[in-house]
């Protein structure tokens, strides 16, 4: 029977692949991660999990042994954070163009420098286009439950990608909630054994994979063939999602919508700093004003449909980036705009910056978010990026800078 435990974002990932029955874990610790590996190791080390865990010496040979492993036809796990993720970046694009599945956690962290050990998405981000799918958590609970919904999405044969699963390191990593636990064999019922039949790394099944393509009119059909999967996953996931609902009575679609059956208003965010923008939405409808919140769920493949359904119509719509592209903006601001393109009625987008380095985001910020989209939607022009900083914070930051001898505009 499932057991309902306390558990950090961290734990509940680890329970994830624990509960996957996952038969090959390489690993190497970063902050904030290193509490997955260091429970996964425990658990195999006293006989709880019958799988495989080594310590690699760094992030691109723990990666690089992930994809071998998986392409053998092994059910792989990993984790990484911030600075791993880019380490082993190469090799992201080397497992996905195997079309090899596996799960890897990244536990978002800022990138230095400055050095910052709380979150923000420029790492996940950075891997957008790498091939992996990608799926967001906002809640410890959703962690665990992604994770075994990416193993079904990963190793069905329309989809036969890795997937990475993100939850904000510090915010969500260390915070612990409450999470039901489920049994082996209810997840069992849910995910069966994996059975590989692409596994190339066997001598009764020879198949030819990573070979050098002379000509680039095959590389462009292999790539294609990527993103066709990439557009497959979005009916896959339909179908898990109905699935996982049906077996454990938790519903996670593409796209998570809050208070928007009527709201004039809508910011969009992603990950665990959603949940203080469901406490925003809800304090302005206790004033009586229209307003929602769409939450992003999966990022890759992009669900454009799915996201300007909900957006279409709108009054106006703020998109809260926890990421900074510089010299453009926010990097879902650029995405929400290019879904709505095409629509006949699109609303008036406004680009926020917030939450960069786990910087909280105030009452009072959400507050100018709002002020945006009501200037937006009444014509006025709106700039953007707008970073949020509160007046006392643009003091302080002044002030710190003057010590440090430095005279800039904030």
């Amino acid at each position: 029977m499932s057991q309902r435990q306390l558990l950090t974002g961290n734990a509940a990932a680890a329970w994830g692949a624990r509960l996957a029955d996952v038969d090959y874990i390489p690993a190497f610790p970063i902050t904030p991660q290193t509490e997955i590996i260091e429970l996964l190791a425990q658990w195999v080390a006293n006989g709880l999990m019958p799988a495989r865990f080594t310590t690699m010496d760094s992030e691109h040979s723990m990666l690089t042994a992930a994809g071998a492993a998986a392409a053998t036809g092994a059910r792989v796990f990993t984790a990484t954070s911030s600075q791993g993720l880019l380490y082993g970046f190469e090799v992201l694009y080397t497992i996905a163009g195997w079309r090899v599945p596996l799960v890897l956690v990244n536990v978002s962290r800022a990138l230095a420098s400055p050095i910052s050990l709380e979150a923000d998405h420029n790492d996940i981000l950075s891997a957008r286009d790498s091939g992996f799918l990608q799926i967001h958590a906002e809640t410890c609970q959703e962690v665990l439950d992604s994770i075994l919904m990416a193993y079904r999405l990963a190793e069905d044969q329309n989809v036969m990608l890795p997937v990475l699963v993100n939850l904000d390191g510090f915010t969500l990593s260390f915070t612990r909630e409450p999470v039901v636990v489920p049994t082996v064999a209810e997840v069992a019922e849910f995910l069966p054994a994996y059975q590989p039949r692409h596994a190339f790394l066997r001598g009764d099944q020879p198949m030819a994979q990573g070979t050098a393509v002379l000509g680039g009119s095959l590389y462009s059909y292999f790539r294609y063939q990527q993103h066709r999967a990439q557009q497959h996953a979005l009916a896959v996931h339909d179908v898990v999602a109905e699935e996982f609902a049906a077996r454990f009575g938790r519903r996670y679609d593409v796209v998570d919508p809050f208070q928007l059956d009527d709201a004039d208003y809508v910011l969009v965010m992603s990950n665990a700093m959603a949940t203080k923008g469901r406490a925003a939405v809800e304090c302005w409808r206790s004033q009586g004003k229209k307003v929602g919140l769409l939450r992003l769920r999966l990022l890759r493949p992009f669900p454009t449909h799915a996201i300007a359904t909900a957006l279409t119509g709108r009054k106006a719509v703020a998109v809260i980036d926890q990421n900074l592209a510089p010299g453009l903006g926010g990097i879902t601001y650029q995405e929400i705009v290019t879904a709505l393109y095409h629509e006949k009625t699109r609303p008036p987008v406004v680009s926020i910056i917030g939450g960069l380095g786990g910087k909280d985001i105030s009452d009072a910020e959400f507050e100018v978010a709002l002020s945006d989209m009501e200037h937006a939607a009444a014509g006025e022009a709106v700039a953007g990026p707008r970073l949020l900083y509160t007046k006392a914070e643009q003091e302080r930051m002044r002030t710190l800078l003057k010590i440090a001898g430095k005279e800039v505009a904030i």
